[in-house]
């Protein structure tokens, strides 16, 4: 025993092995320590059973060494050590994934072979408005309806069959609202490449689609609109104009894009006028008035402008855009109509109106400085025979004819007018003398004498003038009117053909 067991071994054997062998006759799994032959202690498992035969009691022991076992177990226990921390790092995992899916806005869920949910993040839970117990385990045909689910057979096909998928449907929800929805099928395969399911991701895209509409919808207005549109980077590059900006300016789309917008100025402004606009588009974001711009074929034309300053979210000027009509047509009419207000219909010339408005703009400019005005009314000697055997239309022609012969003898800062009936009146702005004056009257007698050729017809008409001069401050135009118109009446009286100053009347 000695040689086999070391004391402590030896004690155990004493106290507690023999004692139970000669109570039981049987000992089981009792842990002790043997000494090999080299003298080192190894742990074993005593089994031991008593048996008696021919009245002779024997003692069966065996001894199973443990080093094996307990380096099994040790293994064992490192095994299962492992797989809890794996199974610790896989939770952990699949937590990280779950807080990461139910953060998304999209609708995440993993669908098996058998068409049964597996995994759903908490959006795609909500959207179909079930619990998630309700939602694991559930078949996809069950979820979706008949009917829908019979619209993405198709596609669930197509992924089971290993084919990425992607299509857009409009879904009705639990809730009754409609909802536009891009789904992607993307099938998992194992690792020997056969699939396992699919992963269904479904973006909600109905902000989108109301966008895409806003946008469509705003582009047709762009397009239809009678209004020219040209959207301009800050530059001032064009970057996009409408069907209507072609018809107005004679650009197509291709011809005016990436071109500046000078491209379109005329002559009729001055380069301090476009630096103004800019200036005030930059610092009020907007500007409104009429422009003379060119058309292709280097027609200008006036057209009603309206442009915006389009910005970023910091302020920045991105575009500018611009919306015009052409309102030369409009300007045209008014322009005939102001003409009207102020010219004589039959001759051009400015009407009683006209000439009254610059007599007291030049006698306003006399009293600041050093000015002479001179006026002279014409009254056409022979003119009622020459209408009276003619006719009126022959009358108009002689009436156009001494109106352009007038004209032609004075210069652009003077004015002849005709008053009515057969009465002109001249204004002359700052002449030379008195006597330049004089000159000037027998010219406009000569040029008025000299005869008309109308048709067969050579017709003579004269003119009696009468002369008032700005004597003093104090006259008003009318003043000065009556007494060129004064002493036009003693010319007539003194023979005709002839001219009077006022002042000579006594």
């Amino acid at each position: 025993m000695d040689v086999f067991f070391p004391m402590a071994s030896r004690i155990f054997l004493q106290t507690h092995v023999f004692p139970m062998l000669l109570k039981d006759g049987l000992v089981n799994e009792i842990r002790l320590q043997l000494i090999n032959s080299a003298g080192t202690k190894i742990p074993v498992y005593v089994n031991c059973q008593k048996t008696t035969s021919n009245d002779l009691e024997r003692y069966t022991w065996i001894f199973y060494v443990t080093m094996e076992r307990s380096r099994f177990e040790q293994e064992l226990l490192q095994a299962r050590q492992k797989a809890e921390n794996l199974s610790f790092e896989s939770t952990k995992r699949e937590r990280f994934i779950r807080t990461i899916t139910d953060g998304l806005p999209s609708l995440i869920a993993y669908w098996d072979k058998n068409l049964i949910c597996r995994f759903a993040n908490a959006e795609y839970v909500k959207w179909f408005g079930i619990n998630k117990a309700e939602m694991l385990g559930i078949n996809m045909q069950d979820l979706l309806g008949v009917q829908l689910f019979s619209r993405n057979v198709p596609h669930i096909e197509g992924v089971l069959a290993g084919q990425p998928q992607e299509f857009e449907r409009e879904i009705r929800r639990p809730d009754g609202s409609l909802a536009y929805t891009l789904a992607h099928y993307l099938p998992d395969r194992d690792s020997m490449g056969e699939i396992n399911g699919f992963f269904a991701l479904i973006t909600n895209i109905s902000t989108l689609r109301e966008a895409d509409a806003a946008i469509r919808l705003a582009a047709s207005v762009f397009e239809v609109t009678s209004e020219g549109i040209m959207v301009t980077d800050p530059n001032l590059i064009i970057l996009s104009v409408n069907q209507a900006f072609t018809r107005l300016t004679g650009y197509s789309a291709e011809e005016a894009i990436g071109k500046n917008a000078s491209l379109f100025k005329s002559s009729r402004h001055s380069d301090e006028f476009f630096r103004g606009l800019y200036r005030e588009l930059k610092s009020k974001g907007k500007w409104k008035g009429e422009v003379w711009s060119k058309r292709k074929d280097d027609s200008d034309f006036l057209e009603a402008l309206s442009i915006s300053a389009i910005r970023n979210d910091e302020s920045e000027i991105t575009s500018f855009v611009g919306v015009f009509d052409d309102v030369t047509k409009r300007w045209d009419k008014e322009q005939m109509m102001h003409h009207m207000a102020f010219h004589d219909g039959l001759t051009g010339l400015p009407n009683r109106l006209l000439f009254m408005e610059r007599l007291e703009r030049l006698i306003s400019m006399a009293k600041r400085e050093k000015r002479q005005i001179a006026l002279l009314f014409l009254d056409l000697d022979g003119f009622k025979l020459v209408n009276d055997l003619c006719g009126h239309e022959i009358g108009d022609f002689v009436l156009q004819a001494v109106a352009n012969r007038l004209s032609s003898e004075l210069r652009d800062s003077d004015t002849v007018a005709r008053f009515g009936g057969d009465e002109f009146v001249i204004l002359l702005d700052n002449p030379d003398s008195h006597d330049n004056v004089a000159i000037i009257a027998s010219r406009l007698i000569e040029v008025v004498n000299i005869p008309i050729q109308v048709g067969i017809h050579e017709l003579n008409v004269g003119t009696s003038i009468g002369i008032g001069m700005l004597q003093n401050d104090d006259q008003t135009a009318e003043q000065l009117l009556k007494l060129a118109d004064d002493a036009m009446y003693e010319a007539k009286k003194s023979g005709k053909n002839t001219f009077l100053f006022s002042a000579t009347l006594t």
